[in-house]
């Protein structure tokens, strides 16, 4: 039975899964640079701390990237043989093989696992994609029912498959995600351009009970829109955090068509340009087949107008 954990991260997922965790009954020891967050000074103080009449279990919850790699390379170097790493963050399946290769050689098993839930996650739990071998999932699983949300097991958690299955399924439900966000955005912005709606916070927030585009996100953006009815307050640059752009890359090599996911992607690309200089482009070529006319770029001179085609 798992009685104490490693829990390395303690940013504003970790903090609350190291809350929900302990709330479960497990104690967990957590380790972040920030020593007003963390309950030890080092990586090899948390592995000393942990019980060593089974297994130990470490959670890593960083960005992905080098600070995962470090992470896991250290923690090779500490833990032995039956001890488990599990990596939590939005890493790239491939190198959680590669990862868990690098492990095996000393004995030490290894987890991959997408969590969705952000910041909600504290009080509503967190959806887990578990990948890895059986066996290690199994003596993890305390920790990962402390972590899911209540109800059956099966509606929050699941475990994939082998090593890198955990989180090829998180790249595939973040894509999914970019598709929905894009979807219920785009359906706000053809509402508040008709003057027939006079009413858009209301018209979406109908749709939360009942509808078949009901969602938990839908919920989130009718929250947004109470607090900021116009969305004054936010700028329309939207970063990605790179799962997007995997589960497109993934589409190509596997020829499966993804329009919509691909088109939410590229969205987000066109959120970040000032200006467009493949729609000036566009503009221009309107302008040379068709006669059509075009907007002068910069201040527009009092009473100037499009600019006619040329003669």
């Amino acid at each position: 039975m798992v009685t104490r954990i490693g829990l390395v991260g303690l940013g504003k997922m970790g903090n609350n899964m190291r809350e929900r965790v302990r709330a479960a009954g497990i104690e967990v020891t957590g380790y972040d640079p920030r020593p007003e967050v963390s309950d030890v000074a080092s990586l090899a103080d948390l592995v000393a701390a942990l019980p060593t009449d089974g297994p130990r279990i470490v959670w890593v919850m960083v960005p992905a990237g080098d600070p995962t790699r470090g992470v896991v390379t250290e923690l090779g170097e500490l833990l032995g043989a039956g001890d488990v790493v599990i990596e939590g963050g939005n890493s790239y399946y491939q190198e959680d093989q590669a990862r868990a290769a690098e492990l095996a050689h000393k004995g030490v098993g290894y987890l991959d696992v997408g969590v969705s839930g952000g910041v909600w996650g504290l009080e509503n739990g967190y959806g887990l994609m578990v990948g890895g071998e059986k066996d290690l999932v199994d003596a993890a699983m305390p920790v990962f029912d402390a972590l899911r949300p209540e109800g059956p097991r099966e509606e929050g958690f699941v475990h994939s498959g082998g090593v890198g299955a955990g989180h090829f399924a998180k790249m595939v439900h973040n894509g999914i995600e970019y598709g929905l966000m894009q979807a219920y955005a785009e359906g706000y912005e053809l509402l508040a351009a008709k003057d027939l709606v006079t009413d858009v916070h209301g018209t979406m927030k109908a749709w939360t009970r009942g509808t078949v585009v009901r969602s938990w996100l839908l919920d989130l953006f009718v929250k947004a829109l109470e607090e900021d009815p116009q969305l004054t307050a936010i700028d329309d640059w939207v970063d990605d955090s790179g799962e997007g752009r995997w589960t497109v890359d993934e589409a190509i090599d596997n020829a499966v068509p993804l329009p919509v996911i691909s088109s939410a992607l590229f969205a987000r690309f066109a959120s970040r340009q000032e200006q467009s200089p493949a729609l000036k482009a566009v503009a221009a070529l309107r302008q040379q087949f068709g006669g059509h006319a075009v907007k002068a770029a910069g201040p527009a001179s009092p009473g100037a107008g499009p600019l006619e085609p040329p003669a």
